[in-house]
C-alpha cells in the first residue's frame, strides 16, 4: 500500500471537439413540429494556416453543371464536402461506417477526370485498393491499379493504390506526384495504427503543395486538429465535415452465456437502456452446445437464394486446383453461405473473405460473423435482412474492448439502402458490469493521436531523396504537432495556477490543510528521457510515475476539461487508477494486498479499496506499518523465493543517513519547539512552497523545450548507428548499405542488410533463404510450433547473432533499446511449413505442419514475396546481379497456387 498526497492531478482535455454548429437539411428535414431533426445535421468548420486571408469567393458554390449527379438525395453532410471541393479546398470527412463518405470520393475523381487533371486514390489495404478500384472502374473507364501485387494501366487518370506505394513514389520522385490534382486519403484514422500510421504522416508531409486533398475517415473527435496540423503543413484551408448520423439506425442487444435470452442496450435512436434486468451476467456458465443447435437449425435464405449463392460461390473457387478446393475452410463454408450465414475473419482465406464480401454487397448474406481481427476479446453479429433477426456465437473474453473499437467493430450493421436497421448483438461468458457495457456502447470514438516514429528505412530514404530532410519531417509531423499544441494549451494555466497559489502563501494569513490518503500501488515506470544527461541518471536518481488504485472525484467543466481530485477513502467518489509523480508519494507500507488481475470492472475496483479500509481499521490504534528498506526488502526476497538471501541496502553511506536521521527526529520530538501549535502548518508550508517551486522551474523548462524537435536525440542516435554501421558518411552521404536498406520497408532492415552483406543469403540455397527470411515476416508467438530442422536452426541462430550485434550498436549509440525484446521479436515458428512450400509442398501439407489458421499463413507468404520483390529492387540498386537473380528464382518458387490467387476484383 502507498499514502498518496491528496492534490489534483492537473486538467485532462477530452479530445478537440467543437461546439455544435448545426446544418439544416436542405430538402426537407423538419418535423411535424417544426423542429430541425438533428439525428441527420453535421458540423462544417474550417482551419486555415496562419496569416491565410480567404477570399470574399472562396465560399461561393460554383453555379456550373455538377461533376457527377447522384440517383439519391445527399445529406448534409455530403452536400457540404462537395462544396469545398468545387471551390477547390481540402476537406475531411469523418463519418460512420456505411454513412456514405465514398460519395465524395468519387466526386473529387468525378470531378479531376472532368478538368483532365490526374487524381490519386489511396488506401490502407491491399484488398480494399482491388475493390475500389473495380466500383471505380464500372464508373469511370479511366481507371489504373497500383498495389505492388499487381499494376494495370499504371498511366491512367485516375490510380487506385496503397497508401505504402504511394509514399514510395514521392520518396523515389515519380513524374506522377507532380501532375496530381486530388489526392485522396481513404481510411485516415488507419494513422493511429502503431505499426503503419507512420506512413500517413510521411505521405501528408511530403505531399505536393498545389495538390488539394480528401480525407476520408471514420468518426474521430479531434478531426478538427487534424485538420489545423494538415493546415499548417500544407499551408492551405482544410474544411471539417463531421456527422454522427447513422443512415440506417442501430440497435445493439447483449445474450448473456447462461442467460434466458436477448437484452436490448441501446436502441435505434441511440438510447441507452438499462441492462440491471440482464444481471444474470454470468449467473450460470453453459457451453457452446445451445449456440451450436440453434445454428444448425438457422436457415435464412429461399431456394431461389440457395442457387445463386452457390454459382456465385463455385465460380469464384474454380480457380483453384483440386486440391485447395477440398480444404476444411472451402468445402465448411458453403454450407453457412447457402443459408444466408457469412463469416469474417482474419484467418480466412483470401478469396474466401472476397466471395463472403461480394454475397453480402449482393444481399445473400443475412446473418454476418465477424471477427474482430486485432482484438482477442469480441466477436460482433451483425444482420442485414431488414427484419433484424440474428444469433450470436461466443469467444472467451480476455479484456474488454474501449467504446472506439466497439464503434468501428459494429459500424457494418446495416447497410445504406438496403436494411431498415441493423443489429448488432455481443455474446459473453463472463460477468459484465453495467457501467462497462454502457462505456463500451455508448462512449465516444477514439481520438486521432499519433503513432508516428523513426525507422532508419524512414531516415536514409530522407536523407537521400533530393528535396526531403529528416528533421523538417519530424518538425512537420502530427505527433510533434499535438506535442507543441499539448504545452501551450495546459502548461500555461497551470503554471499561473501555481504561481498564484504560491504568492498567495506568501501572505501570513495562509493556512493550508494537507490531508493524506491511502492506496494500492499497481505499476510503475520510469519517466521517459528528455536528454542524453537524464539516460545517464543513475536509478537513485531518476524520476518515475506510479500507478495507485485509490479513491477520486472527477469533475468536468463547460468546456470538456476534466479535472481528477484524490479524495479520502470514506469520501464519496469514484475507485481510479491513477499516475502521480513518486515526489506525491508520502510514505509506503510493508503491507501487501492480494489483487485481481483485471482492475477494469467497477466492482474489482470498490472491491479492493474495502481491503485498505480493512487494513487501515486493523492498525488504527498503532498506525499502518512503514516499509523499512533494509528488514522488509530481505522478509520479502525470502517469502517470494523460499531462500535465504541477504537483500538489504548495503550501502554504508544509506546507513549511516538513515542513523541521522533517526538521531535527529528524535531530538526534535524532545526539543521544546515541537510542542509549538504553529510549528507543524510552518513545516507543511515549507514542503508545499519547495514542490511549487520544483513544478515551477519544471513547467518552464518543458515550455521551453516545446518547439524543439521530440525526436531530435533519437535522430541523433539513430545516425550515429548508421555511420557506425557503414550505411551513411560523415558527411551524410549514403553508402551501399544505406542503398539496400533504403529498399527495405517490410522487415527490420538492418538486420536484414547485415547477413546480405555478410554473404549470408548468397551462400545458402534458394528454398533455405526463402525459410530464413520468414523469420523477418512472422512474428506471432505461437505455442505448439514445429521447431524448424537443424540446417534451418543454425540459420535462425546466424539472424539471433547478428540481431543482437545491430541491438548492442544501436544501444552504444545511445538509441532505446531492449535488446533481448529485439532478438526474440524474429520467430522461427513457421520456418518449416515455409521450406516445405518452397520445395513444392501442396497447401493443404503445409496447413499440417502448422497450428495457424490457413489465411494467416497466406498472409505471412504474400508478406515474404512482398520482401522479396524489395530485396530484388536492392540488389539491383547495388548491381549484385547474382542475388538479383536468386531473389527472383524465390518468388517463382512461393508465388503459386491458393495462396497467390487472384482477387476477385480484378
Amino acid at each position: 500500500m502507498v499514502s498518496v498526497k491528496r492534490k489534483p492531478l492537473g486538467d485532462a482535455t477530452e479530445g478537440c471537439e467543437s461546439p455544435p454548429m448545426k446544418q439544416r437539411r436542405e430538402h426537407g428535414n423538419d418535423n411535424e413540429n417544426g423542429l430541425i431533426d438533428e439525428a441527420v445535421t453535421c458540423l462544417h468548420q474550417v482551419s486555415y494556416p496562419e496569416g491565410y486571408q480567404p477570399s470574399a469567393s472562396s465560399n461561393q458554390q460554383r453555379e456550373a453543371k455538377p461533376a457527377k449527379e447522384f440517383p439519391f438525395s445527399l445529406d448534409p453532410f455530403q452536400q457540404e464536402a462537395i462544396k469545398c471541393l468545387e471551390n477547390g479546398e481540402s476537406v475531411m470527412v469523418s463519418a460512420h461506417t456505411s454513412a456514405g463518405k465514398t460519395v465524395v470520393g468519387l466526386y473529387a475523381i468525378a470531378m479531376s477526370l472532368l478538368n483532365k487533371q490526374r487524381v490519386i486514390y489511396t488506401s490502407p489495404i491491399k484488398a480494399l485498393s482491388n475493390q475500389k478500384y473495380r466500383e471505380f472502374k464500372e464508373e469511370f473507364s479511366d481507371v489504373g491499379l497500383m498495389t505492388g501485387d499487381v499494376t494495370i494501366d499504371p498511366n491512367a487518370s485516375c490510380l487506385v493504390m496503397t497508401t505504402e506505394i504511394w509514399r514510395s513514389m514521392q520518396y523515389k520522385g515519380s513524374e506522377i506526384t507532380r501532375e496530381v490534382a486530388w489526392i485522396i486519403f481513404d481510411e485516415v484514422h488507419y494513422m493511429r495504427d502503431r505499426e503503419r500510421g507512420v506512413v500517413w504522416e510521411e505521405s501528408i508531409v511530403m505531399a505536393p503543395r498545389n495538390s488539394r486533398f480528401v480525407f476520408l475517415s471514420a468518426t474521430v473527435p479531434n478531426a478538427k486538429e487534424f485538420a489545423d496540423w494538415v493546415a499548417k503543413v500544407l499551408q492551405q484551408p482544410c474544411h471539417i465535415v463531421y456527422t454522427d448520423y447513422r443512415p440506417t439506425p442501430l440497435q445493439h442487444y447483449i445474450f448473456p452465456c447462461g442467460g434466458d435470452g436477448l437484452y436490448l442496450v441501446v436502441d435505434e435512436k441511440e438510447c441507452y437502456v438499462s441492462c440491471k434486468t440482464a444481471n444474470s451476467f454470468i449467473s450460470a456458465f453453459r457451453d457452446n452446445i445451445f449456440f451450436s443447435q440453434q445454428m444448425a437449425k438457422m436457415d435464412l435464405s429461399d431456394d431461389d437464394e440457395k442457387v445463386n449463392i452457390e454459382t456465385i460461390f463455385w465460380s469464384a473457387m474454380d480457380m483453384l486446383s483440386d486440391d485447395d478446393k477440398k480444404l476444411p475452410q472451402v468445402s465448411n463454408m458453403l454450407p453457412l453461405l447457402k443459408r444466408g450465414i457469412g463469416v469474417h475473419h482474419s484467418g480466412l482465406l483470401p478469396i474466401l473473405k472476397e466471395v463472403i464480401e461480394i454475397l453480402f454487397q449482393e444481399g445473400f448474406i443475412k446473418l454476418w460473423l465477424g471477427g474482430a481481427d486485432n482484438l482477442r476479446s469480441l466477436w460482433t453479429f451483425v444482420p442485414s435482412n431488414g427484419e433484424g433477426t440474428c444469433m450470436a456465437a461466443p469467444c472467451p473474453f480476455t479484456i474488454w474492448i474501449s467504446s472506439g473499437e466497439y464503434i468501428q467493430m459494429s459500424g457494418r450493421a446495416g447497410r445504406r439502402g438496403i436494411d431498415d436497421r441493423g443489429i448488432c448483438i455481443l455474446m459473453v461468458d463472463e460477468k459484465l458490469e453495467p457501467s462497462t457495457v454502457k462505456f463500451m456502447l455508448k462512449g465516444s470514438a477514439d481520438s486521432l493521436n499519433s503513432a508516428f516514429h523513426l525507422s532508419y528505412n524512414m531516415l536514409l530514404n530522407q536523407i537521400r531523396a533530393a528535396d526531403a530532410d529528416p528533421e523538417n519531417l519530424l518538425r512537420n509531423s502530427f505527433y510533434q504537432f499535438q506535442a507543441d499544441r499539448a504545452i501551450p494549451d495546459l502548461e500555461p494555466g497551470r503554471l499561473v495556477s501555481i504561481q498564484c497559489t504560491k504568492s498567495d502563501e506568501d501572505s501570513p494569513s495562509f493556512s493550508l490543510q494537507d490531508e493524506v490518503t491511502w492506496g494500492v500501488i499497481i505499476n510503475f515506470e520510469r519517466v521517459k528521457v528528455a536528454s542524453e544527461d537524464d539516460a545517464n541518471k543513475k536509478p537513485e536518481e531518476a524520476s518515475y510515475t506510479v500507478d495507485i488504485l485509490t479513491r477520486c472525484r472527477v469533475h468536468k467543466d463547460e468546456i470538456a476539461k476534466k479535472t481528477i481530485r484524490i479524495v479520502p477513502l470514506k469520501e464519496p467518489g469514484e475507485p481510479a487508477v491513477i499516475s502521480v509523480p513518486i515526489s506525491q508519494i508520502d510514505s509506503l507500507s510493508s503491507v501487501r494486498l492480494i489483487i485481481p488481475k483485471d482492475l477494469l470492472p467497477l466492482e474489482a475496483r470498490e472491491n479492493t479499496l474495502k481491503k485498505v479500509s480493512e487494513v487501515l481499521v486493523r492498525f488504527a490504534k498503532e498506525g499502518v506499518p512503514i516499509l523499512d528498506p533494509e528488514d522488509d526488502m530481505r522478509a520479502s526476497w525470502n517469502s517470494v523465493f523460499h531462500c535465504r538471501y541477504d537483500t538489504q541496502v548495503q550501502s554504508s553511506s544509506y546507513r549511516k543517513a538513515t542513523r541521522r536521521i533517526e538521531a535527529l527526529e528524535n531530538l526534535f520530538e524532545k526539543h521544546k519547539v515541537a510542542r509549538s501549535p504553529l510549528i507543524e502548518q510552518k513545516l507543511k508550508f515549507l514542503h508545499t512552497k519547495k514542490e511549487l517551486t520544483a513544478k515551477i522551474r519544471s513547467l518552464k523548462k518543458a515550455m521551453k523545450s516545446s518547439s524543439v524537435l521530440a525526436f531530435k536525440d533519437e535522430l541523433k542516435a539513430r545516425k550515429r548507428t548508421l555511420r557506425r554501421l557503414g550505411y551513411i558518411t560523415s558527411d551524410d552521404v549514403v553508402e551501399l548499405k544505406g542503398k539496400v536498406a533504403c529498399e527495405i520497408s517490410s522487415a527490420e532492415e538492418l538486420t536484414l542488410t547485415e547477413l546480405m552483406f555478410n554473404g549470408v543469403l548468397k551462400d545458402i540455397r534458394v528454398e533455405e533463404m526463402i525459410s530464413l527470411l520468414s523469420c523477418f515476416v512472422w512474428q506471432e508467438k505461437l505455442q505448439e510450433a514445429q521447431k524448424p530442422r537443424d540446417e534451418l536452426g543454425l540459420l535462425f541462430t546466424q539472424v539471433q547473432e547478428t540481431a543482437r550485434k545491430v541491438a548492442k550498436v544501436q544501444l552504444e549509440c545511445k538509441v532505446q533499446i531492449d535488446i533481448d525484446n529485439f532478438v526474440s521479436s524474429f520467430r522461427p515458428d513457421i520456418m518449416e511449413a515455409v521450406y516445405a512450400w518452397a520445395r513444392g509442398s501442396k497447401f493443404y501439407e503445409i496447413m499440417e505442419m502448422t497450428p495457424v489458421f490457413e489465411g494467416s499463413l497466406i498472409r505471412a507468404i504474400r508478406r515474404l514475396e512482398e520482401l522479396l520483390q524489395q530485396l530484388i529492387q536492392a540488389a539491383k540498386s547495388i548491381g549484385e546481379k547474382d542475388l538479383e537473380v536468386k531473389f527472383e528464382e524465390a518468388v517463382t518458387k512461393i508465388k503459386r497456387d491458393i495462396v497467390f490467387a487472384a482477387s476477385l476484383y480484378l
